[in-house]
This record gives structure tokens, C-alpha cells and sequence, in this order.
């Protein structure tokens, strides 16, 4: 890759001491695999906003609609530091153009769900969204974002960075002149990855592009970009993967010869049963359209949506 991709993150993932208690929480995946091809921003809510390391741990208290942020010792009120120092961060971060951002789960600032509020009844409801968490997702609704604890989950790793990679290639496209030709190209190219998570999505995003050319080019790009990440948030299951396969064959069904053919089915319906992962038939998809020279079915991103090194189609 020419350029890494600026995704922030919270800061103690990358190893980063500021944590209430001094520590970190690094995560190795993230530091030293995604990183390879990602450029890391990171950002530390409760440090940058003027608090020292260590510090009186901190929770939300209050309703999870309007939660405030007090310490859980002597019940010091952070709420209005941290929404005016929100507020600045999050108009620098618009000009950085993130592409993603990988939270930390259960902060009081930083958890983008599930994080603990206490209520009246002093027993915490599992409903709360960090406050800078939360202004961040309400500012940026259309980049992606996920906390560390859940790209554990191999399915959700896959999604979270696929749909970074795609929004960097919107971004580049949103980049240049935007023409109807450029948007028809960057369509096709995203078709059979947009039908793996959503066929109405995909049926949609058609509908839309069939448009372009029509003087509504700004409205135009808007709804594409929503309807594109939107669909994207959907899960890529075994069932939707397979019906893009067979899609992809009847491509080439011409050229195949049966035994390629009775190859390829067999391989396919191995990865429905679970028994082998989405790379394998990927690969050799990929092998036959090398093969036989599909012009169409190259320009697929569906094939290398990501680089091979993340590994993500290996556990899926």
C-alpha cells in the first residue's frame, strides 16, 4: 500500500500508560498486525482532557440517555470537562479523515457500548455509550468503529476492517472529480462485496447509480455513501458468501470443465458445512479467473477485499 489508513484508537491499546491505575491494555493485534497498514491516532479522553495518570478511577452515574462522568471515591463531577474537550477533539479528528476508530470496551469515555450506568438504585444497567464515545459515533455516523474486546470475535474483526478498507477507497474516490464514470467503476468493482452483506443493499445502491449523470451529482454521492456503509454493517454469513460464489461462477461457467466445475461446487459446499474456511474457496476462485482471464470478475474487490497478511477469511 502506498499510504497507510488513519484509524483512531484509544490510547492504552497501543501500550500507551494512562490509565486511571498507570497501566495500559495493549493489544498486540491491533499494535503489531493492523498496524502494519494502519496508521494508528490515538486518543486518551480522560488524559487529554486534563486529568493526571494515576487518577481516581471514574464511572457514569445517572440516566444512559444523559449520563454523567463521576469519580467513584470522592464523586468529583468530570461532565462538563470532558463534553468541551470533546468538542475541540473531535473537530481536530475531522481533519485527520479517520477511516475507523477501535474503542475501549466499558470505559466511561471511551466504551461504544454495554458500558456500566448507575442509576438510583446503586445496581449498574449494562446500557451506557462512553461520552466521548458517544459524541463521536453521533459526529462521524458513517466511519466505521468497534471496541477491542469484540474484534476478538473473528466475523466482526473481518467486518470492521473491511469496511475501513472500503471507506478509504470512497474517500479516494470523493477525492477526484466524482464523475459518473468514476462512480459507475468504483460500483462495479464493491457489487459482489455489497451482495456477500446485503442483496437489498446491493439491488439499491444499483437503483442509485443508475442516476448518475443527472445533475444530482452532490445528493447523489450522500446516498450512495450512506446506503454503502450502511449495508456493509450487516454480517457477511456463510449463506450470503456462498450464493456470491455460485454468482461468480456462472461467469466463467463456459470455460470450466466439469471436473473444474464439480471442483469448485464441492469446495463451496465444504465451506457451507463448516468444514473448511472462506479462503479456500476464495482461492480458488481466484485461481480460475486467472485462468481464464475474466475481465470482470478481476476487478472484484470481493476477492481481495483486504491484504492477505491480516489473515481474516482464514478463521471464517
Amino acid at each position: 500500500m502506498e499510504e497507510k489508513i488513519k484509524v483512531g484508537i484509544s490510547a492504552c491499546l497501543l501500550g500507551e500508560k494512562v490509565r486511571y491505575d498507570g497501566g495500559h491494555k495493549l493489544d498486540h493485534y491491533l499494535r503489531d498486525t493492523m498496524g502494519r497498514f494502519v496508521e494508528w491516532v490515538p486518543v486518551c479522553p480522560e488524559v487529554e482532557c486534563g486529568l493526571p495518570v494515576p487518577r481516581e478511577a471514574m464511572r457514569l452515574v445517572g440516566s444512559a440517555a444523559s449520563p454523567r462522568l463521576v469519580t467513584t471515591r470522592t464523586g468529583a463531577d468530570y461532565t462538563r470537562q470532558m463534553r468541551e474537550w470533546t468538542a475541540g477533539r473531535l473537530d481536530r479528528l475531522e481533519k485527520e479523515g479517520l477511516c475507523g476508530f477501535v474503542f475501549k470496551s466499558g470505559s466511561p469515555s471511551s466504551g461504544m457500548r454495554g458500558v456500566k450506568v448507575y442509576g438510583g438504585s446503586g445496581r449498574p444497567s449494562n446500557s451506557g455509550i462512553g461520552i466521548f464515545a458517544a459524541a463521536f459515533m453521533q459526529r462521524f455516523p458513517l466511519v466505521p468503529v468497534e471496541d477491542e474486546g469484540r474484534l476478538h470475535d473473528p466475523s466482526l474483526r473481518e467486518n470492521f476492517i473491511e469496511r475501513v478498507f472500503v471507506l478509504r477507497r470512497w474517500k479516494q474516490f470523493s477525492s477526484g472529480n466524482g464523475s459518473a464514470g468514476r462512480l459507475v467503476d468504483f460500483h462495479t468493482r464493491h457489487k459482489m462485496l455489497v451482495m456477500s452483506h446485503s442483496p437489498r443493499h446491493y439491488s439499491a445502491l444499483g437503483k442509485l447509480v443508475a442516476q448518475a449523470g443527472k445533475d444530482r451529482r452532490e445528493n447523489l454521492h450522500v446516498e450512495y455513501q450512506v446506503l454503502l456503509m450502511d449495508g456493509l454493517r450487516l454480517l457477511a454469513t456463510a449463506k450470503k458468501h456462498v450464493n456470491v460464489m455460485h454468482h461468480m461462477m456462472g461467469y466463467f461457467k463456459k470455460q470450466l470443465t466439469p471436473a473444474e466445475k464439480r471442483e469448485m461446487l464441492d469446495v463451496i459446499e465444504e465451506y457451507r458445512n463448516g468444514l473448511v474456511p472462506l479462503i479456500v474457496p476464495i482461492v480458488l476462485l481466484r485461481h480460475y479467473v486467472r485462468k481464464y482471464d475474466e475481465p470482470y470478475l478481476k476487478r472484484q474487490y470481493y476477492l481481495d477485499p483486504h491484504p492477505a497478511e491480516l489473515m481474516l477469511r482464514n478463521h471464517v
